[in-house]
């Protein structure tokens, strides 16, 4: 049965409000994969990470990320207040004590010390930041976007 011609102006009307236009899910994710992308690989042509988290413990991931970087040549500067050294490497307690402006900040620490830590991030100028799982947080990633400071999250650096 055909539709009235009440109904079939009422269903252009619905079919034109752009709250219901659908963009397929391949448009979305491919733009917001190539900028995730395009981000993990500029971080990944740096030389030099930060490791916030580093830890003398091989079960933890501070370690392997740690062991992982620099395996790859990367320098690594691991940065944790209680530790001295980590596998003959020197440990700073905090990223305004490395020897170096680092090229991006590694992060694997719970949310509340990824949240402070970053405000050290924007005095200092760094503005590469990648934010392991776990480490991250909804305040910690607003914090990123409204400080103009480069952000990957929800990926692991081990993978790129």
């Amino acid at each position: 049965m055909p539709l009235a011609p009440r109904a079939v102006a009422e269903l252009s009307v619905v079919r034109r409000h752009p709250a219901l236009q659908v963009t397929p899910v391949e448009d979305i994710s491919t733009s917001k994969e190539e900028t995730v992308q395009d981000l993990i690989q500029e971080f990944m042509s740096q030389k030099k990470f930060a490791i916030i988290g580093a830890t003398a413990d091989n079960r933890k991931y501070g370690n392997e990320i740690f062991r992982n970087l620099e395996s790859r040549g990367y320098e690594v500067y691991p940065v944790n207040p209680k530790l001295e050294e980590l596998e003959e490497t020197k440990c700073y307690p905090s990223l305004s004590d490395t020897p170096v402006k680092v090229d991006v900040v590694d992060f694997v620490v719970p949310p509340p010390v990824t949240e402070e830590i970053l405000k050290e991030c924007k005095k200092l100028g760094l503005d590469r930041i990648w934010l392991q799982p776990s480490s991250e947080s909804e305040e910690a990633i607003i914090f990123c976007h409204e400080n103009n400071l480069k952000v990957v999250h929800d990926v692991c650096v081990m993978l790129s």
